[in-house]
């Protein structure tokens, strides 16, 4: 049976409405499409209501992590202990500066790396330590900074999937060194593509506004015309007309999460009784913002290639989050990475599944993805 496209369900699906699309042609009708005015305000909003000190926008999360790791002082020799659970830009970041990433295990109630298993990868080399928000829900950071505190390391969190998330009551944006946020159309507020770090340290902020545009410093008194590169930079800017969809969007950041939260809970309790499966969990310290909804099958007569077509047969369009990072080709071949490094993170990736998730999705939708998925642990 084919399902007409317009019956396909994505797993995630940004939701841009005719607000949106009137503040980025007030934009691209101005004098500043680039560099202008609309960059400042973005930042000040998602500084503000994050409680952190600067922000820094840039044109991609993975952009936003490598200059994190940059201004971080990541380079040849050193070591940044992350997760495998992650897109692959959080460790490639890494790579970019010259670093080497080392992955710690998983918990797997809460999927986050494990401060456990973090402990036992520092070596002299380590110099920071990138924790990974899965799904939106915030890593266990108190216990990960005493661990950096012990060993003077430098945090930085890969917010990407957290914009909005708590952490015992406190927004995600200010616990960590440098924390750093992504705006893909599939996160929970976006600009099309865009990135931005938060910090409350103003050395690192001026460093990445330098940095993302080339390296480039003027000095006035030189001339208005002068600017010299002290250190290479990068061009990683963001344009003003994606930030200003991006002020859009944040002003309904909060109804996105609340609709988010209402759909999670029609699945949790749709599935909590289904043995076959296993619903993701929201710490006691947590408040996520569910950028994704991963439950993982307890395989038996049904693979997950079988699964996932299945899925996709009926018009749903289901995800991995993720393939452990160790297990990519590159990091195999270059890092020594092999299968079984990683027991817990791995156990997760072969039986994971990501439902579909996005605030636009309607109860019809919702139902119907539960019970696509019910015929498809019944068998019927």
């Amino acid at each position: 049976m084919t399902i007409p496209e317009e019956n396909f369900i994505p797993y995630a699906k940004q939701w841009i409405d005719e607000d949106d699309i009137k503040e980025v042609e007030k934009v691209l009708r101005s004098d500043w499409i680039t560099q202008g005015p609309a960059i400042d305000e973005f930042e000040k909003k998602v500084a503000e209501y994050c409680d952190a000190k600067y922000a820094v926008a840039v044109s991609s999360g993975t952009a936003a992590l490598h200059i994190a790791y940059k201004v971080a002082g990541i380079g040849k020799g050193d070591e940044v202990i992350t997760s495998p659970m992650t897109f692959a830009g959080t460790a490639n970041a890494v790579v970019y500066c010259g670093g080497t990433p080392v992955f710690a295990d998983i918990d797997p109630d809460t999927l986050n790396i494990d401060p456990k298993e973090i402990e036992k990868k520092i070596t002299e080399k380590t110099k920071a330590i990138a924790i990974v928000d899965f799904a939106g829900t915030p890593c266990d950071i108190d216990a990960i900074k005493e661990i950096a505190d012990k060993h003077n390391l430098i945090i930085i969190e890969d917010a990407c999937h957290a914009l909005g998330a708590e952490y015992k009551g406190k927004k995600v944006g200010k616990l960590s060194d440098m924390t750093v946020f992504s705006f893909h159309p599939a996160k929970v507020i976006t600009t099309g593509e865009g990135g931005m770090i938060l910090t409350d340290n103003k050395e690192f902020a001026d460093k990445m506004k330098v940095l993302r545009h080339h390296g480039v410093v003027k000095n006035p008194e030189k001339g208005g015309w002068y600017y010299d590169i002290e250190e290479l930079g990068y061009n990683f800017r963001i344009t003003s007309f994606q930030c200003a969809l991006g002020i859009s969007q944040f002003k309904k950041l909060d109804k996105f999460i609340e609709r988010r939260r209402e759909i999670v809970e029609m699945y949790n309790k749709a599935f909590s009784d289904i043995d076959e499966i296993i619903i993701p969990t929201e710490s006691d310290y947590a408040k996520s913002a569910w950028h994704i909804y991963p439950i993982q099958f307890k395989l038996g007569k049904l693979n997950r290639k079988e699964i996932f077509d299945k899925f996709h047969e009926q018009g749903i369009g289901v995800q991995l989050h993720y393939t452990p990072v160790h297990l990519f080709s590159f990091y195999k071949k270059e890092f020594g990475y092999k299968v079984g490094d990683y027991p817990m993170a791995e156990k997760y990736s072969e039986r994971a599944i990501t439902l579909p998730l996005f605030p636009k999705m309607t109860n019809k939708e919702v139902e119907r993805v539960i019970k696509v998925t019910k015929d498809i642990i019944y068998d019927k």
